[in-house]
């Protein structure tokens, strides 16, 4: 079975792109920027989405292309519904000629977060920035052009080690490594944490079974982005660092951000599907793995 990935050079990209051989999937990866064995393919280009399609001819296409920079959007708002939005149209399109299965990954942030418990695939989507809107769009592009779709929505995405890493964990070990001896989080924003190498796996056992439709894919388990934080701390051993818990005020975005951003798994629950683990050891993994050399003896 041949899958063509889009985004095949970002975080998850990466990962998916090691995991789905080891499943005996055939990869074609794409990307907007050309590297060795990855295809350029820009999804904003509806002429070029489908004639790569069209060449390839996938069983499946698993869509991550996106702007992911959430500031950005909200600042350049024609380039975030243009990347994520009709981009997807574009893909979700392309799949629909060529009657092809379509996995596109979405996000937690098409929800308002005002809700206290984590969100379930019933939950209404209400977003409250940009980019939540336009990831919220391509869902609906895909909803309406195909019936064999999964949609995967996850949250507050961990991996890429040193050279990709430009979320949350990244930023806390990049300030360990310029030397900074205290470090502030806040508590007032509440998630799950989606580690790369296991959704990219989970994700592969989710399309295998051919059981279409929407489902949530983080970590068990939710925590602040201050939780995060102390648990990195923690791990490296770092008890040279002060962190100081701040509330959102402190840092001033261009984009609102929703209160919370927890998500529950609970189509994967109810298909007895759920391999993701709890973040706690996902992030211990993810430390062990990339950055063990900030950590103190």
């Amino acid at each position: 079975m041949k899958v063509l990935v889009t985004g095949a050079s970002g975080v998850v990209g990466t990962d998916l792109s090691q995991v789905l051989p080891t499943a005996g999937y055939q990869v074609v990866r794409t990307d907007i920027s050309c590297s060795e064995g990855v295809t350029r393919l820009d999804v904003r280009d509806f002429s070029e989405v489908i004639a790569v399609v069209s060449r390839e001819r996938p069983s499946l296409v698993i869509h991550l292309a996106a702007e992911t920079d959430v500031d950005r959007c909200e600042v350049e708002v024609d380039h975030a519904y243009r990347t994520n939005a009709l981009g997807t149209w574009n893909v979700a399109l392309a799949c629909q000629k060529e009657d092809i299965s379509l996995a596109y990954v979405s996000t937690a942030g098409v929800f308002d977060g005002k809700k206290n418990d984590p969100y379930t695939e019933f939950d209404h989507p209400n977003p409250v920035n940009v980019y939540g809107r336009s990831k919220l769009e391509g869902e609906k592009f895909v909803r309406h052009l195909l019936s064999r779709f999964f949609i995967v929505r996850a949250s507050w995405m961990i991996g890429g080690g040193p050279t990709k890493d430009k979320k949350f964990v990244g930023k806390i070990v990049k300030q360990l490594d310029s030397g900074a001896r205290e470090l502030k989080a806040v508590t007032d924003k509440i998630g799950s944490l989606t580690y790369s190498p296991d959704f990219s796996k989970c994700l592969v056992e989710l399309v295998r079974t051919g059981c279409y439709g929407t489902y949530h894919m983080a970590n068990r388990g939710t925590c602040t982005r201050y939780d995060v934080a102390k648990h990195v701390l923690d791990h490296l051993r770092r008890n040279d660092i002060t962190l100081g818990a701040v509330t959102s005020e402190a840092f001033v975005l261009p984009a609102p951000r929703a209160r919370s951003e927890m998500l529950r798994n609970y189509m994967l629950e109810l298909r007895e599907m759920n391999s993701m683990r709890d973040w706690r050891e996902a992030l211990d993994d993810y430390l062990d793995r990339h950055f063990s050399y900030a950590s103190h003896a």
